[in-house]
């Protein structure tokens, strides 16, 4: 079954340390989306990297629509990997959703992680009163029915206001290659399980260590939403990069490593 597993999510373990890191990758991308980041961490840590099920190399057979219709199938799908690995103490690194889906995980098993490094995370992306998530209800539904209709139109929009370095025009490209790699459907419906989701209320029952890393300028991840985070999980500290858009292990890789590392040598025995 762990062979299975680890052929599922198409995991990788690089590093020689005795700690272990795991990175999760966000909506629409996929492991490779980490390869300036993990470098830096494998002479101290083991580092596991995968694939949710549809996404990069994973096996698309396996993909289930039920168990992927929310955000807890993904989240069994990093449980499953760490169980396949016995990964205990580890550090979690998720990007944007998948900050939200290690939380949850961690919520189910405690155990598996030491500390959580959220970049670019969100509870909720919808509007409400008394609460900014950054996008109104009829917008979701709007890019929702554009994703239906011209997907790849869709990913050629929404790539460049996510990533938002227009002087790294190469990395705009990688992200909408990705979007579009992505079988439609599979897109459609994590991004139904992650638009749509609200998980405000797990927040109160994070009991790891948090560093929530907040990016400027971001189109999906506001500054109002890394505070509110920031306010509402004990036990965390909020860092404002300088980096600008959503993807900063990939725009500012290098302040990416900083903060991490910075953190790590202040919480990390």
């Amino acid at each position: 079954m762990n062979a299975e597993i680890l052929k599922r999510n198409n995991v990788q373990v690089y590093g020689s340390g005795k700690r272990t890191m795991v990175f999760a990758h966000g909506f629409g991308c996929d492991q490779k989306m980490w390869r300036f980041v993990w470098p830096a961490f494998q002479d101290e840590y083991r580092i596991v990297l995968f694939d949710y099920v549809g996404c990069g190399g994973s096996d698309l057979t396996s993909y289930n629509a039920q168990r992927y219709s929310n955000l807890n199938g993904f989240a069994e799908d990093i449980l499953d990997v760490c169980n396949a690995l016995d990964i205990q103490n580890a550090v979690f690194v998720g990007h944007s959703v998948s900050s939200i889906i290690g939380v949850l995980a961690a919520i189910k098993q405690p155990a598996l992680f030491s500390h959580l490094l959220l970049v670019g995370p969100s509870a909720k992306y919808i509007n409400e009163p008394g609460y900014v998530g950054g996008f109104e209800r009829a917008d979701i539904v709007e890019l929702l029915n554009t994703m239906e209709k011209n997907y790849v139109g869709w990913a050629n929009f929404l790539a460049p206001a996510i990533m938002k370095n227009n002087e790294q025009p190469e990395l705009t490209e990688e992200l909408t290659a990705s979007f579009c790699a992505v079988d439609p459907e599979v897109a459609r419906n994590f991004a139904k399980a992650t638009f749509f989701s609200d998980n405000r209320a797990d927040l109160a029952n994070i009991s790891h260590p948090t560093l929530i890393m907040q990016c400027t300028d971001d189109l999906i991840a506001p500054m109002e939403v890394g505070e509110y985070l920031h306010k509402n999980i004990s036990n965390s500290e909020l860092r404002v990069l300088a980096a600008t858009g959503h993807c900063p292990h990939m725009s500012a890789p290098e302040e990416t490593i900083a903060v991490m590392k910075d953190y790590l040598a202040k919480h990390v025995n």
